[in-house]
């Protein structure tokens, strides 16, 4: 099989995935060919990591003003885009249109307007675009959708799916430039379109009518304020305030990655990646409820909070036969913690997480006994997710009667739960989703 050619746009953390397998496990099928990053070190970075890991030649970099250039020289079969969420459309349409196919990281853009224009480039174009919804790949997952495919549980009626995101990777997406709502869509697009595409894939549905509310009530200086808190910094590094304060990232010479990727590349974009989860700036949301209707007049209700003392999610579904639902632990946050940060380091004590183990999957029929449902667990990333998603991306899709692999109208279908939240959340009003874009 003659090997498809990649190249690869945005290295920061979250390109990490797709660059060691094309290096790795699937050098067979997929050759890495270039990067492309608006910052050089960064991608100076991945070169002598990649040469150091696995042998390879320095890879050509281009910065983001010579993508057309890099497209021309290398001519790429497909490339990933694993930028800014603000960005993803401008590098998805301009690839398309210079006769690329395309993969994405979540989420596939950030706004109703951006949407469309992916729509209709595609349309356009005719060339193809892959979303990367890992969450659909892991076991737990696919077990769920195989039990409501069929028909145990009966027609869904009501929908209820709680997602909790600890204060250690909680707190992450208020230190970074997702804390800017132009850049990431907040935490309703850039981390719940996973969850919403769950719900879209699981229900073989869509979002028709979304009411959603959320404010910023714990992160923030404001709330900081009003918690007695009076010391404040922009960023952690080098700063005696942030070494007293238990949310902060503290990074150590010793850990090469976030060094080459942050700290040594901030002299040339100027961007902090240990910014204080309490400053000022920050425009997205920690905590926020949403009410969806979908086509098939089935209702959710969803809330994501992002300072949690574990992370994990519970989805229970109510049919016309029983009840399912899956409960998952994702992390037991046992992290350093203190009530104050203003506390001296010393005072800072090991919290006992103490998570009540409860069984991951149980249908509850109506009438009879309730029981656990088992599965076969995969190792890997995201639950094992993530070895299943790259297998579809570089050795290609055979057999998916589930429907795992996304496209692009699974990538809008996602967004626009989040899109139409956003909206609702703004104006206090219910948002019809097929205003928003036209497919």
């Amino acid at each position: 099989m003659k090997r498809k050619r990649f190249v690869q746009v945005g290295t920061g953390g979250r390109c990490e995935m797709y660059l060691e397998a094309m290096c790795g496990n699937y050098k067979d099928v997929a050759e890495l060919v270039g990067i492309c990053d608006s910052n050089s070190i960064r991608m100076d970075y991945w070169n002598h990591h990649l040469q150091e890991k696995y042998g390879i030649a320095p890879l050509p970099q281009y910065k983001a003003h010579e993508f057309d250039k890099m497209i021309a020289e290398l001519k790429p079969d497909k490339v990933i885009v694993t930028s800014m969420d603000r960005t993803h459309h401008q590098y998805i349409c301009r690839a398309l249109e210079l006769g690329c196919d395309v993969i994405s990281e979540k989420p596939m853009t950030v706004d109703a307007e951006k949407c469309q224009q992916i729509i209709d480039t595609i349309k356009r174009t005719g060339k193809h675009l892959t979303v990367t919804f890992n969450y659909r790949y892991a076991p737990h997952v696919t077990k769920v959708k195989e039990i409501l495919r069929s028909g145990i549980v009966g027609d869904i009626t009501s929908i209820h799916f709680e997602w909790l995101l600890s204060t250690s990777h909680g707190a992450d997406y208020f230190r970074r430039w997702h804390r800017n709502k132009n850049n990431s869509g907040g935490l309703l697009v850039h981390k719940s379109t996973h969850h919403f595409d769950l719900i879209n894939w699981w229900l073989d549905s869509m979002p028709e009518t979304v009411f959603a509310m959320g404010d910023l009530k714990f992160y923030g200086k404001e709330n900081a304020e009003k918690r007695g808190i009076t010391e404040f910094y922009q960023r952690a590094r080098g700063n005696a305030t942030a070494a007293k304060d238990p949310f902060a990232l503290h990074v150590s010479k010793k850990d090469e990655r976030l060094m080459g990727l942050y700290y040594n590349a901030e002299k040339e974009d100027g961007y902090f990646r240990d910014q204080s989860v309490f400053g000022d700036g920050i425009s997205i949301e920690d905590n926020m409820g949403v009410m969806v209707r979908y086509a098939n007049k089935a209702v959710m209700t969803y809330s994501l909070n992002a300072h949690c003392p574990f992370e994990g999610y519970r989805v229970c579904f109510n049919g016309t036969k029983g009840r399912l639902e899956h409960n998952k632990l994702e992390v037991a946050d046992l992290s350093d913690h203190a009530d104050d940060f203003n506390q001296e380091p010393g005072h800072l004590t090991r919290r006992d997480v103490r998570v009540v183990a409860v069984p991951e999957i149980i249908f509850q029929p109506h009438w009879g006994a309730a029981r656990e449902i088992p599965y076969k667990k995969v190792e890997g990333g995201h639950g094992g997710g993530d070895t299943l998603l790259l297998q579809h991306l570089f050795r290609g899709v055979k057999k998916d009667p589930l429907g795992h692999a996304a496209g692009y109208l699974d990538g809008a279908k996602s967004i626009l739960t989040g899109i139409a939240a956003n909206i609702s959340i703004k104006t206090g009003l219910p948002v019809n989703v097929k205003e928003l874009v036209k497919f």
